[in-house]
């Protein structure tokens, strides 16, 4: 970049020779030294020169880059921290960021994915080894040296000497980047070691296999979210390290590898063993007992507060915390709003499933494929009919399958005097337009709901419950034009099949006449199952928490006594005794790392899945609440009427309600309503006659 009228020609008694960059903290030059030697040297803007507490950071940049010299760093040369506009130089690397690389030329190939993983691991290694976090690895820190990548920028780094008090973690500041960040830079920045830029570097390493980050949002709040609550987006990286990549981003710091193993895994294969591992050793199926938990995550029960810059302002980063003087995360030009779906006909039942997809919420469910309301405004967009033969049915319920991109995936059916043909499709929520239409099943191979096994959003699309004939296989739908990617049949002798997602990978479940089930992992290229456990029971898949698949029984009719784990890397099951039995007739749902019995006289009660115990009961004041949905303070539930309670998510204890609405129709109260949907601070609640309402959540009232 060429030099401005503005620049010095000099700083430090270093020559410049041109522009690097610049940012909000300030302009990096091109710099020579008297020897001709190249540096890259950072001038601090004006407007931060007076600021004390800036300058203290400043110095702290200064002393960490100090301490820090190996092979994939990039080595201080000189700096004055005291100077009018502070300033510090570094060994010059030739060479492009990786973030720059990839938006130029797209992913990079496996090999070099691999070459760059082990060369941040050893940059990693060198970092901790002399007390320092980086706290900030990204792409646009990570350079590509033609012998290797430099891992730059120290800015917000901070020495593991530091007193947990120093006031510059205390100020209401998260520094960092949202979608690169660990969980517990959110939660307990003051608290953050080693173990974050891990998990920064499995986020760089799915950046630079797959072009995208794990947990990309339209702005840094939503990443924020997903990063502390949602499961990695894993397209496009390497088989071979994937294993990896899921060690480094456990939301658990203490489950994650060590730069060393993960030296160890990338050199000659060995798998780290997570700490969790180490300190709880697993209690074998047929043998469970009470054991005591590993301290429970780090993201519960905190508020998140973001720096968007060193001195930016600061949005609330976990949804629904509620406190005073935070902005509220609203789309632009929301206002509370309730709206009823018009369309198809039918109108005698509620939703199934909303999904936020770009702008809008979108629903489906009583003869409706798909309607989706404006997330501001609650206004229709359009509407489809599950079946394209309008008979008046309420039979065709329709669900939402999964978002890719602004577009969602969902069921149809072209029925004609042949009969039904049932498909996948993936429509655009902004046109309606139908992106592309497979077919899943015809005639007397009807195509079962993902509520029954029957579909699943994973990374690649949709898997999927393929008929045909009255026989069944199962199949990838490709995310970007419904190709079917690979098809097997469904394994005889075990009985009936499924299919499941958890954790961005996808699983056959097959369940045996004599009560056992099969849980399958397969390999997202092939289809081929890479491992299969059994586990006793006829289970069905309820999601994963911090690296193990949960598991409950199914219509079991009779108490629950246990649940059941699977780690998807040891293949173990572990039978988990619940400390208190659950009644039968009793909801179960996996929300934020807990489980939620919920029951018709309105008992909710938090479980910690993995020691099986009863964390706290309460009555939520409503009558057959749907399911829960935990945030990082609160757990919501609503009533199919539309009545709303806020639980505290670590006592119970009703914060808050809201009256039930009218207008949705008198639905039958044991009709159940489609799960709760939180973006941001907006919450919207399905209810009734295919209704919807939207409410802040920061004013719900006790």
């Amino acid at each position: 970049m060429s030099l401005r009228d503005a620049d010095p020609a000099e700083v430090g008694g270093y020559r410049i020779e041109g522009r690097l960059g610049s940012g909000g903290m300030g302009v990096v030059y091109l710099a020579r030294s008297a020897s001709g030697r190249r540096l890259a040297l950072k001038v601090v803007h004006g407007q931060y020169a007076d600021d004390d507490e800036f300058r203290t950071r400043f110095r702290r940049e200064v002393a960490a880059a100090r301490r820090v010299s190996g092979a994939f760093t990039a080595p201080l040369v000189d700096a004055d921290a005291d100077a009018p506009h502070p300033w510090m130089a570094t060994l010059y690397i030739p060479g492009e960021n990786l973030g720059a690389y990839v938006r130029r030329n797209g992913p990079l190939p496996p090999e070099k994915v691999r070459a760059l993983a082990a060369g941040l691991a050893e940059a990693l290694r060198d970092i901790h080894r002399v007390g320092v976090v980086h706290r900030d690895l990204k792409p646009a820190n990570v350079m590509l040296a033609d012998d290797g990548p430099r891992v730059i920028d120290f800015g917000i780094s901070r020495a593991a000497d530091f007193a947990a008090a120093d006031v510059l973690t205390q100020t209401g500041r998260v520094m960092g980047t949202p979608p690169f960040m660990s969980p517990e830079q959110f939660s307990s920045p003051h608290e953050v070691g080693p173990a974050t830029d891990v998990f920064s570097l499995g986020a760089v390493v799915v950046y630079a296999a797959s072009g995208h980050g794990p947990f990309d949002g339209v702005s840094p709040y939503e990443a924020a979210l997903k990063v502390v609550e949602g499961n990695p987006d894993l397209r496009g990286v390497p088989a071979e390290l994937l294993p990896l990549v899921a060690l480094c981003l456990d939301k658990d710091p203490g489950s994650r590898p060590t730069a060393d193993e993960l030296l160890a895994f990338l050199r000659d294969g060995t798998r780290p063993v997570p700490r969790a591992a180490e300190e709880e050793p697993a209690v074998p199926e047929r043998a469970a007992r009470r054991r005591p938990g590993r301290r429970r995550a780090l993201i519960a029960a905190v508020s998140v507060v973001l720096a968007l810059a060193v001195a930016a302002s600061v949005a609330a980063a976990l949804r629904g915390t509620g406190r005073p003087g935070v902005p509220a995360a609203l789309p632009a030009g929301w206002h509370a709003w309730h709206a009823r779906a018009q369309g198809a006909e039918g109108a005698g039942s509620v939703f199934s499933r909303c999904a936020v997809a770009g702008t809008f919420l979108v629903c489906a469910g009583d003869n409706l494929k798909a309607v989706p309301f404006s997330l501001a405004t609650g206004k229709q967009a359009w509407s489809r009919p599950v079946d394209s033969v309008t008979d008046g049915s309420v039979g065709n319920e329709g669900s939402v399958i999964g978002v890719h991109r602004r577009a969602v995936y969902v069921y149809g059916n072209e029925a004609d005097r042949k009969g039904d043909h049932y498909s996948v499709q993936l429509m655009d929520t902004a046109t309606a337009r139908v992106l592309w239409r497979t077919p899943t099943g015809d005639g007397d191979a009807i195509a079962p709901d993902p509520d029954h096994g029957g579909a699943a959003a994973v990374p690649e699309g949709v898997l999927a419950v393929l008929g045909s004939g009255g026989t069944y296989s199962y199949g990838l739908l490709d995310a970007d034009r419904g190709a079917v990617r690979w098809r097997h049949p469904m394994p005889r002798g075990h009985g009936a099949c499924g299919v499941g997602a958890a954790g961005g990978r996808s699983y056959l479940l097959c369940w045996s006449e004599a009560g056992r089930t099969r849980i399958s992992l397969l390999d997202p290229a092939t289809g081929a199952a890479r491992w299969t456990a059994t586990a006793e029971g006829t289970l069905f898949l309820l999601g994963q928490d911090r690296g193990r698949l949960i598991l409950a029984e199914e219509d079991m009719g009779t108490t629950y006594r246990t649940i059941t784990t699977l780690d998807p890397d040891t293949h173990r099951v572990v039978r988990v005794p619940l400390a208190r039995p659950q009644p039968a007739q009793a909801a179960v749902r996996l929300s934020a790392g807990a489980l939620y019995f919920t029951l018709g006289n309105g008992s909710v009660r938090s479980v910690d899945p993995r020691t099986g115990r009863q964390d706290w009961e309460n009555n939520s004041t409503l009558e057959n609440p749907g399911p829960p949905l935990a945030s990082g303070t609160r757990v919501y539930v609503a009533s199919p009427n539309g009545r709303l309670a806020a639980l505290d998510r670590h006592t119970g204890k009703v914060l808050a309600t809201r009256p039930g609405r009218s207008d949705g129709g008198n639905v039958d109260a044991t009709a159940g309503s489609a799960p709760l949907v939180l973006s941001g601070d907006a919450l919207y609640v399905p209810y009734g006659f295919r209704s919807v309402y939207s409410v802040d959540v920061r004013h719900l009232q006790p």
